[in-house]
């Protein structure tokens, strides 16, 4: 047990909706009363979960309800779930932000924060000025501040900004200075919410990479909190999903991820049907189907994915052909399948049909796409369905490097064998 830097047990947080404080006096009245006795606070014994898609009939919400877990010395913690599902509430907790309604937090060491853009910053304060602020608030000394400082500043790339004032610096600046002064000041424990998307893709590597040094080279804890699922892969050591302002799933980053995509938006999806139409044949459905045989609109990189067009057709058809067109957001066309150039065979059917084509490896960077599709007969078309469905990439150690395919305005990625020639001969 005395690796254990954090231990979480029965931590839960209960709001009250639609107004600020208590509510009425007869809440307080009760509390008061319930207190007098000995007794817990009430309104903790009613309340509904946090499930936002859902109108509740209780005035009080759980937005976190019995959370256990504990975090080693070393480990890099991915806490991930959808909007709402309590990860922020968790972090404020254990940041001591905001404290729990019940339950108890143990740590060894201190804690520093990265919960949003700018947290702890005055706005009228320079950025040195802010670096010794942060520092104090973290517990260190000024002597302590001064050997890092030049570090923190050439880490943020904010030299030439560093004594203008922070309300003058953008969001990125403003992130990329409040990282510095987190991962540099040297805390037992470092607390990262999802502010990390405000960056660009050059600052991104080198706050992960900064992350992974303090986690293994200096043995410090990292709680990671993203919707960057490539990245708690990469970073992350294990994972916990939350549902509902509960714990859904703990385990290996990679399972915790996997149920997540599973679980959390990405399957019952990829489905699409389409109205009836009075034509003779008309596509009436597709589906983007993953790996698992789960429809899904989120497909990792370099994975298996499955489009299936479903037709209904009236008459007998000679020589059918469906074309997926997968397009840009902007609407570029990236990439075009034709059943009639991919294959050798002739189709001709008299009935309701469906056309598949599974891609073994979807070679395309992370981003969202669009589908467009067609269906002809000989060389007529008959229907054209222009954008009419949308699904995203998702980023994936396609290489098994532990790096990600970065670049902007990049579409796809190739495979490919690197070598070393020296002298005529291969190193």
């Amino acid at each position: 047990m005395s690796d254990i830097i954090l231990k979480v047990e029965n931590i839960s947080k209960q709001y009250r909706l639609g107004i600020v404080g208590t509510g009425t006096i007869s809440h307080d009245l009760n509390r008061w009363w319930s207190k007098l006795r000995g007794k817990g606070d009430p309104y903790l014994k009613i309340g509904e979960s946090n499930d936002r898609s859902v109108k509740g009939k209780s005035d009080y919400v759980w937005a976190l309800q019995d959370i256990n877990f504990e975090v080693k010395k070393g480990e890099v913690l991915g806490i991930i779930g959808k909007n709402g599902a309590g990860k922020s509430t968790l972090l404020k907790i254990l940041s001591k932000v905001t404290g729990p309604s019940k339950g108890e937090i143990k740590t060894k060491g201190r804690i520093a924060s990265l919960l949003e853009v700018g947290t702890g910053f005055h706005a009228e304060m320079t950025g040195r000025e802010n670096v010794f602020l942060n520092g104090a608030i973290l517990g260190m000394t000024k002597k302590e501040i001064r050997s890092k400082i030049d570090e923190i500043i050439a880490f943020s790339g904010c030299e030439r900004y560093i004594d203008t004032p922070v309300k003058r610096y953008s969001s990125g600046m403003t992130v990329r200075l409040a990282f510095a002064v987190a991962a540099f000041l040297e805390p037992e424990i470092l607390v990262i919410d999802e502010v990390l998307a405000v960056g660009d893709v050059e600052f991104q590597k080198k706050a992960i990479g900064k992350m992974q040094d303090i986690s293994k080279s200096e043995g410090r804890t990292v709680l990671f909190v993203s919707h960057n699922m490539a990245a708690v892969k990469r970073l992350c050591t294990r994972g916990i999903v939350l549902e509902n302002g509960k714990v859904a799933f703990e385990g290996e980053s990679e399972e915790a991820v996997n149920y997540y995509l599973e679980n959390n938006g990405s399957v019952n999806e990829g489905v699409l049907n389409f109205d009836k139409k009075d034509k003779y044949a008309h596509i009436s459905k597709v589906e983007i189907i993953n790996k698992k045989g789960q429809h899904s609109s989120s497909v990792l990189m370099g994975e298996p994915l499955t489009i299936r067009v479903s037709v209904s057709n009236l008459m007998e058809m000679q020589r059918v052909r469906v074309t997926i067109i997968i397009k840009a957001m902007s609407g570029v066309k990236v990439a075009i399948l034709r059943s009639n150039e991919m294959t050798n065979r002739v189709f001709s059917v008299a009935n309701d049909f469906e056309m598949q084509v599974l891609i073994p490896d979807f070679r395309l960077m992370p981003n969202n796409y669009f589908l467009t599709l067609q269906l002809g007969e000989n060389n007529d078309t008959l229907e054209i369905l222009e954008e009419c469905m949308s699904f995203s990439v998702l980023e994936n150690d396609i290489y098994g490097t532990g790096r990600v395919p970065l670049g902007v305005n990049i579409i796809t990625y190739l495979d490919g064998e690197w070598e070393l020639h020296q002298d005529g001969e291969i190193i």
